[in-house]
């Protein structure tokens, strides 16, 4: 990888180097190293661009992986403005059912929900779980994406039956076909918890939850974004039976290290800063938890803009605070 990542990869001819180089950007992507991924994709989708004009298969290629980056660096809009261009010039160029336009739709469709797009979302990835089901079969790994997708926008909309039978019938895939320690597989299992957790089966969800974690740090490592998301799920399961210390030190290590990893601003570091000060204020610490919420509300109005629901929530959460701060004032 040093070796590719040195070669001046932007200015080459040869098909062959151009495809080592997405593929580069992928492997970066999965290893959750976004920041070289990031910038190595837009240095390429720059230049190539330049030299080969837009609608060229390779420059289609990295500006779909410059747009996954912008996602998950969270800078949603940016990813769905490049999405959507890229969506928009392979449907024309290969048709509605082209596995590279089901691709790129199935990751629109992401963006639109984490930018509270749902209704939208939830559309586009219907359609395009419909497409992937006639194109290639209800068990390849494009069509089993898009069933994890399409369940994340339901969920979201608070269909969490129709979520659940979704995820659990996808996991069920997943374990088959993939293994049950493959990342993809292990995503599913931590989206089926949530599901249990929000339809009241604490114990299960708890189970499953923990033992998604153990596996994604055993596979993935400590560090990685999909582990953190992991440790934060279990840190809400700890708070939602009661163990309200551990749910606090899993919380604040959750939120140091995607501090560390994701940066401050980041919507899912920002998620883990909600997610403590409600642990805080439960545990009688109402004035940290004050801070704590304003200082993610003023960030999360910043980054996602102050109508997101993501917004909205912590809003609420930081009135609840002041609300209760102001009645303790008035009994003292």
């Amino acid at each position: 990888m040093p070796h590719l990542l040195a070669a001046n990869l932007a200015a080459t001819g040869n098909p062959a180097l151009r495809w080592m180089a997405c593929n580069a950007c992928v492997y970066l992507l999965f290893r959750g190293d976004t920041r070289t991924a990031h910038n190595l994709a837009r240095r390429l989708h720059q230049q190539w661009r330049q030299l080969l004009g837009g609608d060229d298969h390779d420059v289609l290629a990295i500006a779909h992986y410059l747009a996954w980056t912008y996602r998950e660096m969270g800078r949603y809009s940016e990813a769905r403005d490049l999405h959507q261009d890229t969506l928009n010039r392979i449907r024309r160029i290969h048709g509605a059912d082209h596995p590279r336009t089901l691709a790129t739709a199935s990751d629109l469709a992401t963006d639109l929900r984490r930018l509270g797009e749902v209704e939208a979302a939830r559309d586009l990835e219907q359609d395009t779980l419909d497409r992937r089901r006639r194109v290639h079969g209800p068990d390849h790994s494009d069509t089993l994406a898009s069933a994890t997708n399409l369940a994340n926008a339901l969920r979201a909309l608070g269909e969490l039956e129709a979520a659940l039978d979704l995820d659990q019938d996808t996991l069920d895939r997943k374990r088959s076909v993939l293994g049950p320690d493959h990342p993809e597989t292990l995503t599913s299992a931590s989206n089926l918890a949530i599901d249990l957790r929000e339809l009241g089966e604490a114990e299960a969800a708890r189970d499953l939850n923990q033992d998604t974690l153990d596996r994604r740090r055993r596979v993935l490592g400590p560090d990685h974004p999909d582990t953190l998301t992991s440790a934060n799920n279990l840190a809400i399961d700890l708070d939602r039976r009661g163990d309200l210390q551990a749910a606090r030190d899993l919380h604040q290590e959750t939120l140091d290290r995607k501090r560390q990893v994701l940066g401050p601003d980041h919507p899912e570091t920002l998620i883990s800063a909600n997610n403590l000060a409600g642990v805080l204020r439960a545990l009688g610490q109402v004035e940290a938890a004050r801070d704590l919420h304003q200082d993610t509300l003023d960030r999360k109005r910043r980054v996602l803009g102050p109508d997101h629901p993501s917004t909205l929530i912590s809003a609420d959460n930081l009135a609840d605070v002041l609300r209760a701060l102001r009645e303790a004032e008035g009994n003292s």
